[in-house]
């Protein structure tokens, strides 16, 4: 298979933008191809047509399938000759938009109904922090996430997360996280994001927060030492908080066999009611209710730039952010009817 084009990340050129001459050719000869045609305007018709009955328009015969199935042959083509573009950062957009958002989709729309609020929170264009509360067992919780901000945003933004150093030492899984966007969570790739105009996403509890015990469900662990605040000032862009209530319960997580989390090289090895005695079935998530609530943005672009070298702004920021995601999971948690409903 080719290789993809590689295309400079700088702050220049957003992500809106960053297709090839080429590759908006073949979009639009895809748009082009043979399928049910648009009926002309009525004033058009009353002047070039005879008086007279007027034939019904013939029914749609399958055009709408021709058109995807060329669109998917044509997406097909592009993979195998390398004719697709990728950041320096290995992002895809066109796989992401077309492949990976399409198979998380129905998880997120079927399984756990996910209801998304305040999405317009999220600024229309330039960078953004959106920081929010980890749980699950397994992070499900930022991929939901970035189905939210990709399918719901009314600019139709993007949600670049920041992931922990597994994530890119797993095989198969190191290469889907770059294709859809993810990236090392270290300040210097986060601030490059920010100022280039990304929304960028982090969960600062980390393994503390995705490997804790049910039993402390919903109680946001250490936010760590403020890191992501100092690269939102030093990037000038606002802090969205966001809560995500539904995750805590889907692999509800009684046990850690800590032995054998040590021998496999793993932060945790949990243990649910279900987990591993029931085998592969057992690592089925049980289908609860979710809710993404993003909250009202934090601005940052007042302060001076040294500002991000001062640890008492750091820590009274980090810990506005912090109140505000755990007293939403709080009310969250008030309204809503049951963990499955």
């Amino acid at each position: 298979m080719a290789d993809a084009k590689v295309i400079p990340f700088d702050d220049d050129r957003s992500r809106a933008r960053r297709r090839s001459p080429r590759a908006d050719g073949e979009a639009a000869a895809v748009r082009a191809l043979p399928g049910p045609q648009e009926p002309e305007p009525p004033a058009v018709r009353a002047v070039e047509e005879p008086a007279g009955p007027v034939a019904p328009e013939p029914p749609d015969t399958g055009g709408g399938w021709e058109r995807r199935l060329a669109g998917g042959l044509a997406f097909l083509r592009r993979r195998i000759t390398g004719e697709y573009e990728v950041d320096e950062f290995g992002y895809d957009e066109e796989l992401t938009d077309q492949v990976l958002m399409s198979l998380l989709r129905p998880l997120y729309e079927k399984y756990f109904r996910v209801e998304v609020k305040g999405v317009e929170n999220i600024p229309d264009k330039g960078g953004a922090l959106i920081v929010a509360n980890h749980s699950g067992t397994l992070p499900l919780d930022g991929l939901m996430m970035q189905v939210a901000v990709h399918d719901h945003h009314p600019a139709g933004r993007h949600l670049r997360l920041l992931a922990a150093d597994l994530v890119f030492v797993l095989p198969v899984v190191n290469e889907l996280a770059r294709k859809a966007g993810h990236t090392l969570a270290c300040a210097e790739d986060a601030e490059r994001l920010l100022r280039a105009g990304e929304v960028v996403g982090v969960m600062p509890e980390g393994f503390k927060g995705i490997g804790k015990p049910f039993g402390e469900r919903y109680k946001l662990q250490r936010f760590g030492r403020g890191g992501f605040v100092s690269t939102a000032l030093r990037a000038g862009v606002p802090i969205v908080p966001c809560s995500i209530v539904g995750a805590e319960e889907m692999y509800p997580m009684v046990g850690n066999a800590k032995t054998l989390a040590r021998i496999l090289g793993l932060p945790y090895f949990p243990l649910t009611p279900t987990f591993p005695w029931l085998g592969p079935l057992g690592a089925l998530p049980l289908p609860t209710k979710w809710t993404i609530q993003f909250g009202e943005p934090i601005p940052t672009d007042s302060y001076a730039p040294e500002a991000a070298e001062d640890p008492m702004l750091m820590f009274n920021l980090t810990d506005q952010v912090r109140e505000q995601i755990q007293h939403t999971l709080y009310k969250l948690l008030v309204q809503r009817r049951s963990v499955f409903f």
